[in-house]
C-alpha cells in the first residue's frame, strides 16, 4: 500500500533534540528537518513559518523549507517576533529612560512592534513617563499586577502576534504573565509548572498560544541578553526613533548625526518640544556607544 503525503505550510512552536513541534491545519505534527538544511548550516527555530510533508506514520514528517524570516533574535534563538513587550517598574527597580530607549529602538531595527508596560502602578504613577512614549508613537500601558487593573488592555493588544517580553528582574514581567493567562502558572524568578523551565535550564525558546496569540516562553528576554547580544549601526539608529521621521532628510547637511549638528531639524523639535528630550538624549547616548564601532567587532 502506498504511503500517503500532506503538505502544509506551517509554525513551529518548539525544537527539542533535532525534532520540531510544528502548527499546521489545525493540528500539531512532530517533524524532523530534512538533511539538506545540515548542509547549509541552517537550523529550524521557534517562530519559523515553514512547509512540512505529513505522512501516514510510517515515515518521519518532514520539514521542507524555511521560509524568509522577517528578524532573528540570538538568545535564545527565535524567529519572526512581531512584538517586543518592554516591562518596565515605576518604583523598584526604578525605571531606566536609556534602557527603554535602547529597547524600543532594537525592536525598531528587527522589525517588531515595541510596546511600554509600565507594572506596579499602585504604588507610583507612571502618568509622566507614560506620555512621553505615548507621544512618541508607542503603544503604552499602565498596569497594576496586584489589582490587575490596565491587564486587559494589554490582552488585547497582544491578539494575533507572536510577542517576546524584556524588561529587568524584578519588574513584574512573571506576574503580569500570570495575570495575562493564570494557566501559565509561573512562580516568579523560578520555575514554570506548564512550561517546565526554570531560571538555570539550558534556554530553548517554545512559542505558547495564548491571548489570542503567541508568547515566548520564558519569563521574558533579559534585557542583558539584548545589550550583549543585539546592536545597531550608528546609520540606522535614527530611523529607530519613530518620533524622528517627520524630520529626517530635512537637515542643512547631509551628513547630520542628529546628535548637536548645526541645523539639525531634529535638534529643532527637541527645543520647540515636539521631541521629549529624554528620547533624544537617549538617543545621543546610543550614538557615541557604536559611532565608532565596526561590524567584524560584532
Amino acid at each position: 500500500m502506498e504511503n500517503k503525503f500532506q503538505t502544509f505550510d506551517g509554525l513551529i512552536r518548539k525544537g527539542v533534540g533535532g525534532f520540531y513541534s510544528v502548527e499546521a491545519a489545525g493540528a500539531v505534527y512532530v517533524c524532523r528537518a530534512r538533511g539538506a538544511f545540515r548542509r547549509k548550516q541552517q537550523k529550524p527555530l521557534a517562530g519559523d513559518r515553514v512547509r512540512i510533508t505529513v505522512t501516514d506514520g510510517r515515515t518521519e514528517n518532514t520539514i521542507d523549507e524555511i521560509y524568509p524570516r522577517k528578524n532573528l533574535l540570538l538568545r535564545p534563538p527565535v524567529a519572526n517576533i512581531d512584538a517586543l513587550v518592554i516591562v518596565v517598574s515605576t518604583s523598584v527597580p526604578r525605571p531606566s529612560a536609556l534602557l527603554i530607549d535602547k529597547l524600543t529602538a532594537l525592536a525598531e531595527y528587527k522589525h517588531m512592534e515595541p510596546a511600554v508596560v509600565f507594572t506596579k502602578t499602585d504604588e507610583e504613577p507612571a502618568d509622566a513617563l507614560a506620555e512621553i512614549y505615548r507621544n512618541a508613537g508607542i503603544a503604552t500601558f499602565c498596569v497594576s499586577n496586584t489589582t490587575g487593573q490596565g491587564v486587559d488592555g494589554v490582552r488585547a493588544w497582544l491578539s494575533g502576534k507572536i510577542s517576546a517580553f524584556t524588561g529587568n528582574s524584578g519588574v513584574g514581567k512573571t506576574s503580569l504573565l500570570n495575570r495575562l493567562d493564570a494557566t501559565l502558572a509561573l512562580e516568579t524568578g523560578e520555575v514554570s509548572e506548564k512550561l517546565g523551565r526554570g531560571r538555570h535550564t539550558t534556554r530553548q525558546a517554545e512559542l505558547f498560544k495564548t491571548c489570542g496569540g503567541y508568547i515566548v516562553d520564558t519569563p521574558g528576554f533579559s534585557a542583558l541578553d539584548l545589550e550583549k547580544t543585539e546592536w545597531i549601526p550608528k546609520d540606522a539608529l535614527a530611523d529607530c526613533f519613530c518620533e524622528f521621521q517627520p524630520y529626517l532628510g530635512q537637515c542643512k547637511f547631509t551628513t547630520c548625526t542628529h546628535t548637536c549638528d548645526k541645523g539639525c531639524k531634529i535638534v529643532e523639535a527637541v527645543k520647540d518640544g515636539k521631541i521629549s528630550a529624554s528620547r533624544h538624549q537617549s538617543y545621543v547616548q546610543l550614538y557615541n556607544e557604536v559611532k565608532d564601532k565596526k561590524e567584524w567587532e560584532t
